[in-house]
């Protein structure tokens, strides 16, 4: 897991070329006119998914994890908790669904506090639990940025 402002995302490029094109598409993107639910950046390989949600209570929560795709969440306006937890530390709550690139988990992990202009990468053996109020639920702007391992 990397958590982290945006003014430093050009120290995470060396994580590869796709990581780049992911940091190039955030910094040039206006997401106020994006009204898309689905952005392909480069097919399958990275696209992604902008969010507008009310946060919400930990309770009505559930730890999940991918195998498949790399998850750069990147906040817009607004700021959630979101969970991180190694995977192998939880039990299994759902198994993986292959289609949807998920399996769901429970157990105990700690929190960080995503503000506007931050981000998070959470890998496949991270487990993470986005979407969480902070003191109240607020209204978040975001985009998910899913990246083909």
């Amino acid at each position: 897991m990397i958590f982290d402002s945006f003014e430093n995302a050009e120290i995470y490029y060396g994580l590869g070329e796709k990581f780049k094109t992911a940091f190039e598409f955030i910094k040039s993107t206006d997401f106020n006119s994006i009204n898309e639910d689905r952005i392909e950046i480069d097919g399958d390989n990275i696209f992604a998914m902008p969010q507008r949600y009310k946060t919400k209570n930990p309770e009505n929560a559930a730890w999940e994890a991918h195998r498949e795709y790399i998850d750069l969440q990147y906040m817009i306006s607004g700021a959630e908790n979101m969970g991180f937890v190694k995977s192998c530390y939880l039990d299994i709550l759902e198994n993986y669904d292959s289609e949807k690139d998920v399996e769901y988990l429970n157990g105990l992990g700690d929190f960080v506090q995503v503000g506007e202009g931050e981000f998070v990468i959470f890998f496949p053996d991270d487990a993470h639990m986005p979407c969480l109020k902070i003191k109240e639920n607020e209204e978040v702007y975001k985009v998910v940025i899913k990246i083909k391992i």
